[in-house]
């Protein structure tokens, strides 16, 4: 087994959900100390490792975070058909593998600037509060997910959370029964790289049979992440028609004890829901990308309300702002409260010197390789902005299903990018 493939398992059982930093920097340091590397760890909890008097040209830069469909989740890796993945969790290639090719160079003694970022699966918190100073002048983002690709451009997003309050205490004067739809372990999977695929959405699926079977709404839970396409969701309903199965997965439940009164949720909820629009608005065909795309990720029943998460993304920083608009100024008029965080730019695609040479390096390995640019957030877009002399590639292994139960990755992809990497930082 190579050391990059151990390095990655040993890494796997250390805590990573997004929001967990202490195991992992501490590890850090201590790998940091062995190799005779300096490290630095910001307020965000950032990591940066680097020689003392580094000469460094290229900074090799991965998140350390991974998406957990289940809190406090640790991997259990399986090895199967030539692929790493994991016993009913995500596997946290996304973006373990990167971070383990960054521990095996500093075990080489490589002198490289090595930045390990926090919290980029929940709103690429590390990348936009960095208190860390890049002096390389070359980025090597190890992020992207498909073999043969040379990033050099992604998509911008936002995040548009809204709550909606309207609810009344009505006597069940019709005789209406409690039904409890749920529906579980659907695919899944990533809200940018996978928009286009058509996977079932969890939450949509649920609000069509409350919708069309006259569903009056008590409580609806579902979705995993901001960015991940829901796999899960329950709702409980009352209703004088009962509801059909509509999808395979999808389990209904007569619910035997009916209250004499009900906490009914306003109808407005179900109809925003049912008429929303989700997945792909427009195909950038110059691109072969999505070029705007946004994804009904969560929907939670609080105390006295229910919120929706709903997670934009495009290639385009007008259009990114312009489908946050519509979208908010729809969910007001359904009488939704709504505000929008964790947005982050679209990065331009860039082609210069050190493309060309990553471009020509990799063509040497895989004459197929080409530039793409990507429909997911790289934290890459924001450090051009943070540091304006920084030219910018992303490469990775084949990962599959990233952010799902699904999550893959191909140990020979795994190899074969080490050694283009490897060469990369001569």
């Amino acid at each position: 087994m190579s050391l990059v493939q151990e390095i990655f398992k040993e890494i796997t059982a250390i805590p990573r959900c997004s929001g967990t930093h202490n195991e992992f920097i501490d590890y850090v340091k201590n790998y940091a100390k062995k190799y005779n590397y300096e490290y630095f760890v910001d307020n965000v909890n950032n990591i940066l490792c680097k020689k003392k008097d580094s000469k460094s040209k290229i900074c090799l830069q991965s998140h350390y975070d991974i998406v957990c469909l289940i809190d406090n989740t640790i991997p259990e890796i399986i090895e199967q058909d030539g692929y790493y993945m994991a016993k009913n969790s995500t596997l946290g290639a996304d973006n373990g593998i990167g971070c383990s090719y960054m521990l095996a160079l500093m075990a080489q003694d490589k002198d490289l600037e090595y930045l390990f970022t926090s919290d980029e699966e929940i709103g690429l918190i590390g990348a936009n509060d960095i208190k860390l100073d890049i002096t390389s002048e070359f980025m090597l983002n190890l992020d992207s997910e498909e073999e043969g690709e040379i990033c050099i451009g992604c998509a911008g997003g936002v995040d548009i959370i809204a709550k909606h309050s309207s609810h009344n205490l009505v006597p069940n004067t019709n005789n209406l029964k409690l039904y409890e739809i749920s529906i579980t372990k659907l695919r899944g999977g990533h809200s940018g790289v996978n928009i286009h695929e058509n996977i079932p959405n969890a939450l949509k699926l649920i609000a069509k049979s409350i919708k069309e079977y006259n569903g009056k709404l008590l409580d609806f839970n579902g979705g995993e992440r901001i960015n991940s396409i829901p796999a899960n969701a329950k709702a409980i309903i009352a209703t004088s028609t009962p509801p059909l199965i509509t999808h395979e997965n999808m389990t209904i439940e007569e619910v035997k004890e009916i209250p004499q009164h009900f906490n009914l949720y306003s109808d407005e909820i179900i109809d925003f829901i049912y008429n929303f629009e989700n997945g792909v608005r427009e195909f950038n065909d110059e691109l072969g990308v999505v070029e705007t795309s946004i994804n009904l990720a969560i929907v939670k029943t609080q105390i006295n309300e229910i919120v929706l998460k709903l997670s934009a993304r495009s290639m385009d920083n007008n259009k990114l702002n312009e489908i946050k608009t519509k979208t908010c100024e729809d969910l007001k008029k359904h009488n939704f409260e709504v505000e929008s965080k964790g947005k982050y730019p679209a990065w331009k695609p860039d082609k210069n010197e050190f493309t060309q040479t990553v471009y020509e390096i990799y063509k040497k390995h895989n004459p197929k390789a080409e530039f793409r640019a990507i429909h997911a957030g790289l934290e890459c877009a924001i450090f051009k902005e943070k540091f304006p002399h920084l030219k910018v590639a992303s490469i990775g292994p084949n990962i599959y299903n990233p952010h799902s139960y699904n999550e893959k990755v191909s140990i020979n992809s795994i190899e074969n990018l080490y050694k283009i990497v490897n060469e990369i930082v001569l």
